[in-house]
This record gives structure tokens, C-alpha cells and sequence, in this order.
């Protein structure tokens, strides 16, 4: 559902993500995760269709983000760590003109529409303007909105950043559930024990380069730590390996 295929993107001559290779299968919640500033946002940014590769190629459900964008970005729902949202529109008034945005008619906006509103608890307040809201509520709304035309992928930043425990825990239900009828996830966070919960695998990147990929079990063998919490296994990956590799450029090892 996501192939990504010898990915680099720079800024100027910085170098942000270098060759990235990754496939992502239909129905499956996959966690990328990385310290600040290894590459994660530029990465779903470009899997959104925010940027273009500076090389590579970058597929969403079939379609090639930068031969296709329109066509890759129907078939996606993209939920930015910090959403945008036209604050001088209510929250309803935001769901109908994203949902015009993907071409839905009026009728599948009024079911759709109501339905996320009412799963997101935000039905109460769907008509007061959006700028009245918590960051709790933007956040909520904006995964609303990305899900109004049953996207085959989710891409999303920082899902749990302002919700409150029970939104948290809703929101990795929902993800479950997405991926069991075929929907793909792929999300970014710093909150590794979600990622431990919801992620069937993860990949974790480092100064824009993959460090690792595959299930907590085998995350885990990569790290020579058995049985360890997610937390500790990424630090062996990306802290430590990073001491261990300029280590070794100190002492002249190639």
C-alpha cells in the first residue's frame, strides 16, 4: 500500500532522509519512529504529497505521489501533528468543505459528516467556530475530516499529542480497527508505548537514514535485548549505536 524506493530529499545541501527503502502492506499499522530531526516529518510529508522527492520513487495506494498527486492524495487521509484549520468556519462548516475538497456529494457528506462528528464527540460543539476550540478538539476534528472519504491510508503525526487519556486510548482503537478492514496506518510518535500498542511493525530512523525495521521481536534481536520495553530498545538502536559508530570513525575504523 506504501512503497517507498531509494527516497533521499535534501534542503539545499542538507541532507535530510538518504535512501530510503520501505514497504508498507494494505491493512497494517506501521510506526516510524526517530529521534528530532532524523527524517520522520519530511518523510510523511512527502508521502502526503507536501514535498517531492529529491530522488526516488514514492507510491501510495498505486499511485505515484509526484506522477499522480491528485489521485495518491484521494487515497489518502493526512492528520499533520499540528492540523491546519480555517478557524473562522464552525467545525461542521470545516467537515462539508473537506469532504467538497475529495468531491463527496451532500448526501455522503451528511452521513459521513455526522457520523465522525459523532464518534469524535464533537457533535456538541459542531457549531461553534473552531477557533473556540481546545487543542484536544483541532486535533479530533482534523482526524475527522481525514476520514470522511474512507481514505486506504492514514498517514499521521503525533495522533495522541492533546488528547486527553480517553481520547488517547479511542484513537488507538480506531486504529485497530482501521487496519482489520484493510485501511493502512502509518503514524510517527514520540510516545513508544503507543507504538508498542497499535504498531504491527515499525521502522526506526536515524540522522535520515533506516536503522531498523521489523516487529518488537525482532527490533529487539536487532538490539541484542530480548523481552525489553520498546523505550530501551530504541535507545540501544539510535543512542547507543549512534556512541558505538562515532566511536569507531574516532578510532580510524571504516
Amino acid at each position: 500500500m506504501i512503497s517507498i524506493r531509494g527516497m533521499t530529499k535534501f534542503y539545499g545541501s542538507f541532507e535530510a532522509v538518504h535512501d530510503l527503502n520501505l514497504e508498507v502492506r494494505s491493512g497494517e499499522v506501521f510506526g516510524f519512529l526517530g529521534p528530532n530531526g532524523a527524517g520522520k516529518t519530511t518523510t510523511i510529508r512527502v508521502l502526503a504529497g507536501l514535498l517531492p522527492p529529491t530522488e526516488g520513487q514514492v507510491v501510495v495506494a498505486g499511485k505515484d505521489v509526484v506522477k499522480e498527486p491528485l489521485m495518491a492524495k484521494s487515497a489518502t487521509g493526512f492528520i499533520p501533528d499540528t492540523p491546519f484549520l480555517f478557524e473562522r468556519l464552525t467545525g461542521r462548516e470545516f467537515i462539508r468543505f473537506s469532504g467538497r475538497l475529495y468531491g463527496m456529494s451532500a448526501a455522503e457528506l451528511d452521513r459521513e459528516g455526522e457520523r465522525q462528528l459523532e464518534f469524535f464527540e464533537l457533535t456538541e460543539w459542531a457549531n461553534q467556530l473552531i477557533e473556540g476550540y481546545s487543542h484536544g478538539m483541532k486535533k479530533r476534528l482534523a482526524m475527522a475530516a481525514s476520514l470522511l472519504h474512507s481514505p486506504e491510508v492514514i498517514i499521521v503525526d503525533e495522533p495522541m499529542v492533546g488528547l486527553d487519556p480517553l481520547g488517547a486510548r479511542k484513537v488507538r482503537n480506531l486504529f485497530r480497527q482501521l487496519a482489520e478492514s484493510g485501511v493502512t496506518v502509518f503514524l510517527t510518535t514520540h510516545e513508544l508505548s503507543t507504538a508498542e500498542a497499535v504498531c504491527d511493525r515499525m521502522a526506526i530512523i536515524h540522522h535520515g537514514r533506516l536503522a531498523a525495521l521489523g516487529t518488537v521481536e525482532e527490533l529487539a534481536a536487532r538490539a541484542m535485548s530480548p523481552g525489553s520495553p520498546l523505550e530501551e530498545i530504541f535507545l540501544r538502536l539510535t543512542i547507543e549505536g549512534a556512541a558505538h559508530d562515532h566511536g569507531m570513525a574516532t578510532n580510524g575504523v571504516p
